[in-house]
C-alpha cells in the first residue's frame, strides 16, 4: 500500500518538489486497494456490513418513529409529504428553523425515494452516513500525511477506518454528525493545501488560487448549513491561511470573494426564515430553547432527547404551537438566562460535565452496570485521547 509521491515529513527531500494536493493520490487508483484508497473502501465496507448485519437500521417505531432522525426526521417527513420545512415535533406546528437545512433536505430526498420512515430509507441514510464517514478517512490520511508523515497517516487512517467508536454515529444515528465531520475534516485538509504544509522545506510558497479560496468558501457554507457550531473555527482558519499567503493583498481579495460566496450560499435560507418566521434567523432558531432544556431545574447534563416530547399532549409543545417558534425560543431563552444568573455555579458544573461527556461519551442513562459502562466510555475516550496526543505532537513539532 503506497502512493507514488507521498509527501515527506517536513524535510527538504527533493521528492517534496513533486508533492502537493494533486500528487497526494498519485499512483493510488480510486478503484484500487492501495493507500489511501484502501482506507476508504475498508471503512465503507465495514460500516455498511455492520449496519446491515447488526440491523441498526431497524429503528423503534414508538412515538410515531421519532427516534428515526428526531426533529430532522420530522422535518424531512414534512418536506417529503409536501408540507414544507415545518413541523419538527408532533402535529402541524408551522414553519421552522429549529435545525439547519442541509441534512433534513438530504433525508427528505431519501424519504421520497424509499418511503417515509421505512426500513429501506433507514438503510439508505445510514449507508450515506457510512459513505461520509469513509470519505473522512481520506481527509484524515491527508492531514496526518502533510503534518506528520506517512507512518502516522496510515495509523490515523486505519484507526478511523476500523475502530468501533469511530463508526457509531455513522451506523446508528440519523443525524448530521457524519456529514459534518466529513465537511470539517476536508476544510482542514484544504487549509493545509493552501498553506502548502508538508510539501517540502525547499519549496517556495506560490500564490493561492482563486478556485481554492472559492472551494473553501463553499465548503464552509455547507458546514454552516449542516452544523453552525463549527463556524467558531472559521475566522481562525481563514486568518491562518492568509498569514501564509505569498501575496497578501491578492489573497485578501480572493478571501473576500470566498466570503461573498459563503454569504450567497446562506442568503436563501436566511431570506426564507425572514419571510416565513418574520425574524432575522441566519441559520437556526432554537438557542433559547436549548439553553433552557440543558440548564433548567432537574437537568443533569446528560439527558438525551428533544426539548419537548413529540406527543400532542405535551404542555411545552402546546405552548410552542400557540406562541410560535420564535416567541417560544425567545421566552425560554430569557428564562434560561435568569436561571443561569441565579445559579452560576450549577451552570458551571453542568458545563464542565458536558465538556467531559464530549470527549468521553455520554453515558447510557439506563445502564447500571459500572464495568460495562466504564469500558464503553474508555473505548470512546481512546480516540479522543489519541487526538489530544496528536495535538500535543503537532505543537511539539510546530506542525
Amino acid at each position: 500500500m503506497s502512493t507514488a509521491s507521498a509527501i515527506p515529513h517536513r524535510t527538504g527531500d527533493p521528492a517534496g518538489e513533486q508533492a502537493g494536493a494533486p500528487g497526494l493520490y498519485a499512483g493510488a487508483r480510486p478503484f484500487g486497494f492501495s493507500a489511501p484508497w484502501a482506507l476508504f473502501w475498508t471503512a465503507l465496507l465495514v460500516r455498511v456490513a455492520y449496519m446491515t448485519l447488526a440491523h441498526t437500521y431497524r429503528f423503534n417505531a414508538l412515538e410515531d418513529h421519532f427516534h428515526f432522525g428526531w426533529e430532522m426526521g420530522r422535518i424531512a417527513r414534512s418536506l417529503a409529504e409536501g408540507g414544507g420545512y415545518a413541523d419538527p415535533f408532533a402535529g402541524h406546528t408551522g414553519p421552522t428553523a429549529w435545525v439547519p437545512p442541509l441534512f433534513p433536505f438530504l433525508l427528505a430526498a431519501v424519504f421520497r425515494i424509499f418511503g417515509v420512515y421505512s426500513a429501506a430509507s433507514a438503510w439508505a441514510i445510514l449507508a450515506l452516513n457510512s459513505l461520509f464517514s469513509a470519505i473522512t478517512a481520506l481527509a484524515i490520511y491527508e492531514i496526518a500525511l502533510r503534518c506528520f508523515g506517512r507512518k502516522n497517516a496510515l495509523w490515523s487512517g486505519w484507526l478511523w477506518a476500523l475502530y468501533p467508536a469511530a463508526m457509531q454515529f455513522a451506523v446508528r444515528w440519523v443525524w448530521e454528525t457524519a456529514l459534518t465531520a466529513m465537511l470539517f475534516s476536508w476544510a482542514l485538509a484544504a487549509a493545509l493545501r493552501m498553506r502548502r504544509i508538508g510539501e517540502g522545506a525547499g519549496r517556495a510558497a506560490g500564490p493561492q488560487s482563486t478556485s481554492a479560496w472559492l472551494t473553501l468558501g463553499l465548503c464552509w457554507a455547507l458546514i454552516a448549513l449542516a452544523n453552525p457550531s463549527l463556524l467558531l473555527f472559521l475566522p481562525a482558519c481563514g486568518l491562518w491561511i492568509l498569514a501564509g499567503a505569498a501575496h497578501k493583498p491578492r489573497a485578501a481579495g480572493q478571501a473576500a470573494l470566498a466570503a461573498l460566496l459563503f454569504l450567497a450560499c446562506l442568503a436563501p435560507w436566511t431570506w426564507r426564515n425572514w419571510k416565513v418566521l418574520h425574524a432575522f434567523v441566519p441559520l437556526r432558531s432554537n438557542l433559547g430553547a436549548e439553553m433552557w432544556a440543558w440548564n433548567k431545574p432537574g437537568s443533569n447534563g446528560i439527558t438525551l432527547g428533544a426539548t419537548m416530547e413529540p406527543v400532542p399532549q405535551d404542555r411545552r409543545l402546546m405552548l410552542y404551537a400557540r406562541l410560535g417558534e420564535i416567541a417560544y425560543c425567545r421566552d425560554r431563552g430569557e428564562e434560561a438566562k435568569a436561571y443561569i444568573y441565579a445559579h452560576p455555579w450549577r451552570f458551571a458544573r453542568l458545563s464542565l460535565k458536558r465538556v467531559y461527556f464530549f470527549w468521553v461519551s455520554v453515558p447510557h442513562p439506563v445502564d447500571n452496570r459500572p464495568l460495562i459502562e466504564g469500558g464503553r466510555e474508555l473505548s470512546y475516550f481512546f480516540l479522543s485521547l489519541s487526538g489530544l496526543l496528536g495535538l500535543l505532537l503537532a505543537l511539539k513539532n510546530r506542525a
